[in-house]
């Protein structure tokens, strides 16, 4: 099978394209022909370990010294069931399913194995496959932050950096909680947010939120550009701010804002749990949550998909088409 591998730190330069075995599945497993996957931010800094500021040292003794001790990135993927292991019987060859790798990686592949009880999921049959592919690293993540959160419908909620992957998905995961979402991003994609759910746009490069005057009972930073420091003023009374990308000083900060203001910083890795894909499905599946896909790659031009993503300016995930259809129409990007 064909796999896309990453032979050192850097560039999209240092990924090739190699032939490994296809993997043959366990007893509990179930072996997917991939069919998209996604090029998210967890690839892009891993790839060129592009870490926030204090993780240095600590993302190479868990990533690898000299290069990536999993060379083959990708977190998320939809395809079919290939083959299933002697006692699995959730899934039969030939299913449709999107599932979630996440730390694990693995997923710029063929084909892929994996636990037929772990974060696997029919794919709902109104999304292509690209789009499914789509579903789970932001969706996984924000369902992951509002629990931290303990999210309630009514409150007020700003979503920074609201085009992105996990933040088209915090935009649209808060308003199904029955949050009022105020969305900041560049001015053109403010019909984008829109349509997403959020009830209020901020134009970032016209409009500073910390100076607007409103309060928020929870903040989303995804940007890595709104700091304890900057929000404090805006969150309200028990207020939490949720950094998605955060600082190692900021995280070791965290206790002390907490006790100095009463107001959360919540930060660190989501947890990555299977219930997350089944709550993703479900909503898929009623129409309630769309991926926003920015592009679509074929998986020869896997370059182009990272040199996308690498630019900072995608609205939704970065796709690679593996094998199989074309995408079918989603929510425009």
């Amino acid at each position: 099978m064909k796999a896309i591998v990453c032979t050192r730190y850097g560039s999209p330069d240092v990924l090739e394209i190699r032939d490994l075995p296809e993997p043959v599945p366990g007893p509990d497993e179930v072996l997917i022909r991939v069919r998209a996957t996604t090029v998210s931010s967890a690839d892009w800094r891993i790839r060129s370990l592009s870490l926030p500021r204090g993780f240095g040292l600590l993302g190479r003794v868990a990533l690898g010294f000299a290069r990536p001790r999993r060379r083959i990135l990708g977190t998320e993927l939809a395809g079919d069931v290939a083959a299933v292991g002697a006692r699995v019987t959730r899934f039969r060859p030939g299913d449709a399913v999107f599932a979630f790798a996440g730390g694990r990686l693995g997923c710029h592949v063929e084909y892929r194995c994996f636990p037929a009880g772990g974060a696997i999921a029919h794919k709902p049959p109104g999304l292509s496959y690209e789009q499914a592919s789509a579903v789970s690293f932001g969706g996984a993540t924000m369902l992951d932050f509002f629990r931290r959160a303990s999210l309630q419908a009514g409150e007020r909620v700003l979503v920074n950096g609201a085009t992105g992957t996990v933040g088209s998905a915090a935009v649209q995961l808060a308003r199904l909680a029955g949050a009022r979402v105020t969305a900041v991003c560049s001015g053109d994609s403010a019909a984008l947010v829109q349509s997403l759910g959020a009830t209020r746009v901020v134009d970032r490069a016209r409009e500073d939120f910390v100076r607007g005057g409103d309060l928020y009972d929870v903040i989303v930073d995804t940007a890595g550009t709104a700091p304890f420091s900057r929000c404090a003023g805006v969150l309200a009374p028990g207020g939490r701010l949720l950094l998605v990308l955060a600082t190692l000083p900021e995280i070791l900060r965290a206790p002390w804002n907490r006790l100095r203001s009463g107001r959360r910083v919540i930060a660190g890795p989501a947890a990555e749990r299977p219930a997350y894909i089944e709550t993703l499905r479900g909503l898929a599946q009623a129409g309630s949550f769309v991926p926003l896909v920015d592009s679509i790659h074929d998986f020869d031009a896997f370059r182009a998909a990272h040199a996308r993503v690498d630019g900072g300016r995608k609205r939704g995930s970065v796709v690679l088409r593996v094998a199989g259809e074309a995408a079918a129409p989603g929510r425009p990007a």
